[in-house]
């Protein structure tokens, strides 16, 4: 019994303390901004991760795909519903009335359809080509600037590893931000 104690406590001590704040060292000294949640700041203030999808409603950012959970991070994932189950149905017909209101009339399938977790934060490339438009139109934004909006969409999409190619919405909605700030007054 005595000797069942001791491996008990050995191993409780070497694989529930020791190995975790190993673990965790490691990763706080060699992978700061990824062990912290990828937090991204603007003017020293966080404002979201760069992991987890956000809402935008404003028609002058970019909108990621939708999420079942309502981008809630705590009960995340996916509705199951089938094809045939009307709410399924029902919910793509918003999706649809909501990027039609923003111009959009055939939006690619991404944008009607949540992802697994509904908390991805990613669209194509092809996702937002295809938002530039009427993100342009609702920012004020001259008609040549469209041009340097899908170049924005380019060089988001060079920041991300491996393909699909896919573009960070958060980030892609603060460099658009950016790009006004220095073109405005």
């Amino acid at each position: 019994m005595l000797t069942s104690l001791r491996m008990f406590l050995t191993l409780t001590i070497l694989t529930g303390v020791a190995y975790p704040l190993i673990v965790y060292g490691a990763g706080r000294t060699f992978f700061p901004y990824e062990s912290a949640g990828q937090i991204v700041y603007r003017d020293g203030r966080p404002i979201g991760s760069a992991l987890l999808a956000q809402k935008f409603d404003s028609p002058r950012y970019f909108a990621g795909r939708p999420s079942a959970a309502d981008y809630a991070t705590v009960p995340s994932g996916a509705s199951n519903a089938g094809p045939l189950n009307r709410a399924f149905a029902q919910a793509i017909e918003e999706r649809r009335g909501f990027w039609k209101a923003r111009g959009l009339e055939s939006p690619p399938e991404e944008l009607l359809l949540a992802s697994g977790s509904g908390l991805d934060p990613h669209i194509s490339t092809g996702a937002a080509h295809a938002q530039a438009p009427s993100v342009v139109l609702a920012r004020g934004l001259a008609v040549d600037q469209i041009s340097r909006v899908h170049a924005l969409i380019e060089e988001a999409a060079n920041q991300e590893a491996g393909p699909p190619r896919r573009v960070n919405v958060l980030k892609l909605n603060l460099a658009l931000d950016a790009m006004q700030e220095s073109h405005d007054p």
